[in-house]
């Protein structure tokens, strides 16, 4: 009897270590391309704001729920997908006076670090954009997590991030101090 006991303990203790091993490891998560997205506003005129959005991104990330600071995430744009509600404005967007989509078509972000904090942290890396590439820090939510009707499991974050196009080299018709705001939607799904 003694010996059914002990091995039951240990079973179990075995088990309590595996799962809890399973649940410190690190998550990998890819993007989800239909429910991530980054939208843009900028000052109009100094009369209204201007709303669009890049509709095509990839990427990935890395989520530890037991060490946060040890996430990352990179993030693939291609610029060719701005959409800004209005065609001609898109195609003006897409040329050699803006983004010049054919010289570059994909803009990218790699993180360095993560700062958590309650409910979120602050990511800070690289925005390689119109061949240039420049630190930025962007303010990050955790959203939710949980399993989709699909038996996979999801992770969601919106990041917010202000920044100034002409560092890029991006400054056709920009006002003195104008800045672009970026909030970034992102929904991963656990490989």
């Amino acid at each position: 009897m003694r010996t059914i006991k002990t091995l039951s303990a240990l079973t179990l203790s075995a088990s309590l270590l595996a799962s809890g091993a399973a649940l410190a490891a690190p998550e990998e998560y890819k993007l989800d391309p239909t429910h991530s997205f980054i939208e843009f506003s900028i000052p109009h005129l100094g009369i209204s704001v201007l709303k669009g959005r890049f509709n095509e991104l990839g990427g990935s990330f890395v989520y530890d729920e037991e060490n946060p600071a040890a996430s990352s995430v990179n993030v693939q744009v291609r610029t060719a997908s701005v959409d800004s509600n209005h065609a001609e404005r898109d195609k003006h967007i897409r040329s050699e006076d803006f983004l010049e989509v054919g010289k570059f078509p994909v803009a990218r972000f790699e993180s360095s670090s993560f700062e958590p904090t309650e409910g979120g942290g602050v990511l800070k890396g690289e925005l390689s954009l119109h061949g240039q590439t420049h630190p930025i820090t962007v303010d990050v939510a955790h959203v939710g997590a949980g399993e989709d009707p699909w038996g996979g499991y999801r992770r969601g974050f919106t990041g917010v991030v202000e920044i100034d196009r002409g560092q890029w080299g991006i400054d056709t018709m920009k006002p003195e101090g104008e800045t672009v705001k970026l909030e970034i939607f992102l929904e991963g799904i656990r490989q």
